[in-house]
């Protein structure tokens, strides 16, 4: 696992340390020292922790203006030993809402699992955003944790499925990402 980098050809776009709305700015990066674990796994030091000692993140790119951000996600989404929702909603979430944020894009290709406790903060996070056309979009999920969230009704609180899986993010710019979501959403409330 130490040798899975969050994608970084967006990098000319943006950049969370150099962001100074960003929950990450600041930051500064090694890449001989490796820190962050996942179990007795190390990860590349260019993932972000936001407080959970199982699910790192990177925000890819951020738009203020036009309100959405990426973020790619790496490790177990643990809600039921370590609660990762209540860690991600306190510490990226609620900072990106703060300042503006209303649709959020997860890519979750590098989610290993996802062990489901309630919804209750997946429901408090669609409630913050919904009223100023906020979403929350799970793109190329596996289909073992779009199943578990789907059991645990997650899907009720964000767009997660079929549609969203399999779509080739690397190969566009991240407005243009932005924009191939809003459509995917429009074509599934037709």
């Amino acid at each position: 696992m130490h040798d899975i980098e969050p994608y970084y050809h967006w990098r000319d776009y943006y950049d969370a340390a150099r962001d100074k709305r960003s929950p990450f700015y600041g930051r500064r990066y090694s890449e001989l020292y490796f820190t962050h674990c996942i179990y007795n796994y190390y990860i590349h030091p260019q993932w972000d922790s936001f407080g959970s000692s199982t699910l790192y993140c990177k925000i890819l790119y951020a738009d203020y203006v036009k309100q959405f951000v990426v973020i790619e996600l790496i490790g177990e989404w643990n809600d039921t030993l370590h609660n990762d929702i209540m860690e991600m909603k306190r510490g990226l979430i609620n900072p990106l809402i703060d300042e503006g944020i209303r649709k959020f894009i997860l890519i979750g290709e590098n989610v290993l699992n996802f062990h489901a406790s309630d919804e209750l903060y997946y429901e408090e996070w669609y409630e913050e955003i919904k009223e100023d056309g906020g979403y929350i979009v799970a793109l190329n999920f596996r289909e073992h944790v779009i199943r578990e969230m789907c059991n645990t009704r997650i899907h009720h609180f964000m767009h997660i499925g079929n549609a969203y899986n399999d779509v080739l993010w690397r190969k566009v710019k991240p407005f243009y990402l932005h924009k191939l979501v809003d459509a995917l959403i429009m074509r599934s409330l037709e």
